[in-house]
């Protein structure tokens, strides 16, 4: 069950499945962004991550006082669209927030099929998009001028994975170049960007590929490789496949008791792992965009840690704290940054305040390059230690050593 809202955030405007056409992008003293999200199909609970970031945001800065533009005081609200978790349906509610909402500020989708659905929508209108869950690399190499990513690009994701694999096989007497990995990736564009980015890894030590497969289209049994990997026995197992993916994956591991010395997964915590496989998850190393223990900071929510018990309390239902809820939260406070640097609600002059950004947040730093995507914050990558996520890597920022090897339990 998704987390619910409890009291308190009702005021927020939440319209999921149809509202009232808006004639305008600001009307009276409320400014309204708009967000086509997955609230439903296969990317819904890290759609729900995703708007309870937003709301929780719009809440924050309209309870200090909201945006200042021309003097004068403005609330946030967001109007949701369902998108159901298909790109063609993205676009088509992209167009209608312009078109027929009147919608000149956009809020980016969940996962990056939607977003790169999304992005020749408002590229076409000139409207601009600050998202928080679309990193494909393929976002960012068209030359679009309105769309604004304040998350890190896939092909990081696990690439500090690789780097560890060859750490541990230096001081185990191996050379890099000897260890085996296994692969099984959903055959979408961001899961495919992290494939790109570990064989780009993989290649600079020479390691070997032993299985690389892909997940079905419904990402609900991986059975069939992980039979592979416990033939194989490789020494890195990689996976990618959304929080579908990543509770079938944790499922069937622990089922069919695949025992590798190190299993890198991405969408760790928006799955779950921990309490719904309670010890069998300790040992998974999990990429993440953000952690509370991360020494981030802003005016808004105060420090990562302060963000992470924010949330916790006003959401039910959350043992982690979902990155991908922390960077939402982000998108929205560039927006309050943006309106109040260009000092104006046009479309081009708001475009260009987010261009310029430059600025550290709760979340981490933020600063856009003329693609669009951050260029400011690294990835971070965190091991379930006795049902706790624990940053190891890089070592700047680790709180914990890695345990190694993992023990399936």
């Amino acid at each position: 069950m998704h987390p619910m809202f409890k009291t308190g955030l009702t005021a927020i405007a939440i319209s999921v499945l149809a509202f009232t056409s808006a004639e305008a992008k600001v009307e009276g003293d409320t400014i309204t962004l708009g967000s086509a999200i997955s609230l439903s199909g296969k990317y819904s609970s890290n759609g729900v991550d995703t708007q309870n970031g937003y709301n929780l945001a719009v809440k924050v800065i309209n309870e200090a006082g909201g945006v200042k533009v021309d003097g004068k005081s403005y609330k946030l609200k967001v109007d949701y669209y369902d998108d159901e978790s298909t790109p063609a349906r993205t676009a088509q509610l992209v167009e209608r927030l312009v078109n027929q909402d009147g919608v000149q500020f956009v809020l980016g989708p969940y996962s990056s099929p939607t977003t790169i659905a999304a992005a020749p929508i408002i590229e076409k209108y000139k409207i601009p998009m600050i998202e928080a869950e679309g990193a494909s690399r393929a976002l960012f190499n068209k030359g679009y001028r309105y769309l604004f990513a304040v998350l890190s690009t896939s092909e990081q994701y696990l690439a500090s994975a690789v780097a560890l694999a060859a750490e541990m096989a230096e001081k185990n007497g191996k050379k890099p170049s000897d260890v085996r990995v296994a692969m099984v990736f959903e055959n979408d564009a961001f899961s495919l960007d992290v494939r790109a980015g570990v064989v780009e890894d993989m290649a600079k030590f020479g390691m070997q590929t032993v299985i690389d497969d892909k997940m079905p289209a419904d990402l609900s049994d991986i059975s069939a490789t992980l039979t592979k990997v416990k033939a194989l026995k490789p020494d890195l197992l990689v996976i990618s496949g959304h929080n579908k993916g990543a509770v079938t994956a944790a499922r069937q591991i622990k089922e069919l008791q695949v025992d590798v010395p190190m299993i890198a997964m991405t969408h760790c915590e928006g799955a779950k792992i921990v309490s719904q496989f309670g010890p069998s998850a300790d040992g998974y190393l999990c990429p993440t965009q953000w952690a509370e223990t991360l020494s981030y900071e802003d005016k808004y929510f105060g420090s990562a840690g302060d963000f992470d018990k924010l949330f916790k309390s006003t959401y039910e239902g959350y043992k982690n704290v979902p990155y991908q809820s922390a960077q939402a939260a982000a998108a929205v406070i560039v927006w309050k940054e943006a309106f109040e640097h260009a000092n104006s609600f046009d479309p081009e002059k708001v475009r260009d305040a987010i261009a310029s950004t430059d600025m550290t947040t709760f979340y981490g730093p933020i600063k856009f390059s003329e693609a669009g995507n951050n260029i400011a914050k690294p990835m971070v990558l965190r091991q379930v230690q006795d049902g706790q996520f624990n940053v190891v890597a890089p070592l700047k920022w680790a709180s914990h050593s890695i345990v190694w090897p993992r023990v399936a339990k």
